[in-house]
């Protein structure tokens, strides 16, 4: 099997991994969401935002380097394997001796057990990264697929059933935990290696000297994604910060849905091509695109269609959270096509250079955060949009520089899912006016402006767009071999 029909097999088992485990986590969210306040979600959210951050120290990047490394000895297996369990067990001590003083300074005493408890989650990840480099490189997302969405189903019913009978917020420390020794149990069921007592300086050092770039960048992806958190929690409070975490979280998880799919398949397969140029330049240009057809007229959707979903799902009590939603949707539009960027960069052994980008991303989002914290939560959102928008053209620069992408190609290739969404966003802007003026059940109401808006865009698509259209449908038949191609 070649590595267009191995990649296409992997993106069918990623997306049976992102929208099973996504769809869990919405169906998840959206009971917890009836069941709890947005204290509760306000106060896990502010232990999120150190639990995540530490957790890029636990890894180090060595799973990023045991992915792209070509070639692979058990001795690197081994000690990426022993120094994130060691790791984990420091982070977890770590985190329990300094729980009360991060309390303290947030004036939010129940915050400390809470992240007692979710430090935790430092020794499962340990026990459970480099299994999953090892798959991810193999391609092997069927397994991936299996242990994700099994971690979440059995972390979904742990956190409802406490939730249901009156346990708050432990509830959704609980669902966390759970999930993590799912997903350990699974992992280690589907993989075949084990690890020995191997452990190599040197090895270590020829892991690490990839791996520190990718740390550096995550963490400052960690910092644009968490600050505002932090800043919100800090002069705002857990409860303005319960609304605008369910904001993000829902556009984070459609993100999941729409990039994520085909990105966790991207940087292995760019990556095996890293000596081809050409072929990965057209590859490039296939996933953006590709993303870019769920991607737009998902997000414009989301934003046109978000007054009436919030209070849908999750009831009235959330209805803050939408214009917060709104904002964001213009950045998840942008974030879809931009995440391959960084996955060229990567693979083309460039880390150092998607750090000094997400750097730059970090300083000024912080400073924007931090003059638009004190206009509230909607402010903030704002300015992670423009932020995102004005330093999007560097991002496009250094990607030029490694494979020669041309500027209108890459442009002209969004023009025909861009119209076809701009043409759906018309017509449901449009039925929701006629429908304004009479009394309609909501969930009817949103199941005629999604059915209307899908097939408007379908339709626009497949005749303004042909060509893409019969790509698109030669791609799912490497995906699903009985599939018959028809004429479009």
């Amino acid at each position: 099997m070649g590595l267009r029909e191995k990649a296409a097999q992997g993106v069918l088992w990623s997306i049976i991994q992102k929208w099973g485990r996504e769809a869990i986590s919405f169906l998840c969210l959206a009971v917890l969401m009836r069941l709890l306040g947005p204290e509760a979600f306000g106060l896990v959210a502010l232990a999120s935002i150190f639990m995540e951050f530490l957790d890029l120290f636990l890894d180090q990047g060595l799973s990023a380097a045991v992915v792209q490394r070509a070639d692979l000895e058990r001795e690197h297996l081994d000690t990426a394997f022993w120094v994130s369990v060691f790791t984990g067990i420091l982070l977890t001590v770590g985190t329990v001796a300094s729980s009360g003083l991060l309390a303290t300074f947030f004036e939010q005493p129940r915050l400390a057990p809470v992240l007692n408890w979710l430090s935790i989650g430092f020794i499962l990840h340990g026990l459970s990264s480099t299994q999953m480099a090892i798959l991810q490189r193999e391609l092997a997302f069927k397994s991936l697929a299996v242990r994700s969405t099994t971690a979440k189903a059995i972390g979904g019913v742990v956190g409802i059933s406490l939730a249901y009978v009156g346990f708050g917020v432990w509830s959704l420390v609980a669902q966390k935990l759970a999930a993590g020794l799912a997903a350990i149990i699974v992992l280690w069921r589907a993989s075949d290696w084990r690890p020995w007592f191997n452990v190599s300086r040197k090895h270590f050092r020829e892991l690490f000297s990839f791996g520190v770039s990718v740390v550096g960048n995550n963490m400052l992806t960690q910092i644009i994604r968490h600050s505002d958190d932090l800043l919100i929690g800090y002069f705002l409070g857990p409860t303005l910060l319960g609304y605008y975490t369910v904001g993000y979280r829902l556009l984070l998880i459609i993100m999941i849905l729409v990039t994520g799919i085909i990105n966790t398949v991207a940087f292995p397969a760019f990556a095996r091509l890293q000596q081809n140029p050409e072929r990965m330049l057209r590859a490039f240009y296939n996933v953006t695109q590709y993303t870019s057809l769920l991607a737009f007229p998902v997000f414009i959707g989301l934003g046109i269609l978000a007054p009436e979903l919030i209070p849908a799902l999750f009831g009235e009590k959330w209805v803050p959270s939408i214009p917060v939603m709104q904002v964001l949707a213009l950045f998840g539009i942008l974030q879809s096509v931009l995440t391959f960027n960084g996955s060229i960069m990567r693979a083309c052994g460039k880390p150092s250079w998607q750090f000094g980008i997400m750097l730059l991303n970090a300083v000024c989002s912080v400073i924007g955060f931090l003059l638009a914290v004190h206009w509230g939560i909607v402010a903030v959102a704002a300015s992670l949009v423009i932020v995102s928008y004005l330093l999007a053209p560097i991002s496009y620069i250094a990607v030029h520089r490694l494979i020669q992408v041309n500027f209108r190609t890459y442009l002209r290739q969004f023009l025909a899912p861009l119209s076809a969404s701009l043409i759906m966003a018309i017509i449901i802007i449009g039925l929701k006016n006629v429908f304004r003026q009479q009394e309609f059940n909501t969930y009817l109401q949103l199941s005629i402006y999604l059915t209307a808006g899908g097939l408007t865009y379908l339709l626009v698509i497949g005749l303004a767009a042909r060509s893409l259209s019969r790509q698109v449908l030669e791609l799912v038949s490497f995906v699903l071999p009985n599939w018959k191609l028809k004429k479009i």
